[in-house]
């Protein structure tokens, strides 16, 4: 049976997941609770959106929900353990999905620094143009002006030429 996902919410008490979706053969909305357990302020969200989505119960109800949702919930749920209110929640996983560009990523732990190569690559795919896309330009020509003043920097000088 085919399941389309209309809303996907967060209940938290008790914790679960709410996902309000209708069958494929029939016209009826029906709602689906699916509590969470085994969660706590120290819970990796995205692990635990994974277990949920790949969930064989969970699994054909869950197709149409992505998995950045699921996580966007279980962070909202983290956040509520631990006492923050939901727009505290919402703010805190916003910063978390966004890159400081002066930040020095040298010093991230590897862990730290594969979240902020995802979050750059889905950032890179949702702006990328593709050949179907209809604003598509294949071979862009640029004119530079050329009566600006040009900028030297230390590393742009040759070697050579370094006094």
């Amino acid at each position: 049976m085919t399941y389309i996902a209309k809303k996907c919410g967060v209940c938290f008490e008790p914790p679960s997941i709410i996902l309000i979706y209708t069958e494929a053969s029939k016209d009826k909305t029906r709602q689906r609770i699916m509590p969470v357990r085994n969660f706590s302020i120290f819970s990796d969200c995205s692990m635990a959106a994974e277990q949920l989505k790949n969930n064989s119960r969970h699994k054909a109800y869950l197709e149409g929900v992505s998995l950045c949702q699921l996580q966007k919930l279980y962070s909202l749920l983290r956040g509520h353990l631990r006492g923050e209110s939901l727009a505290e929640s919402l703010e805190k996983f916003q910063q978390e999905k966004n890159i400081d560009p002066e930040e020095d990523m040298n010093k991230l732990d590897d862990r730290e620094l594969d979240k902020r190569k995802r979050i750059m690559d889905e950032l890179f795919e949702k702006n990328r143009k593709k050949k179907d896309d209809p604003d598509f330009i294949y071979d862009i020509e640029v004119e530079f002006p050329k009566d600006e003043q040009l900028e030297s920097c230390s590393w742009d000088v040759e070697s050579g030429e370094e006094t």
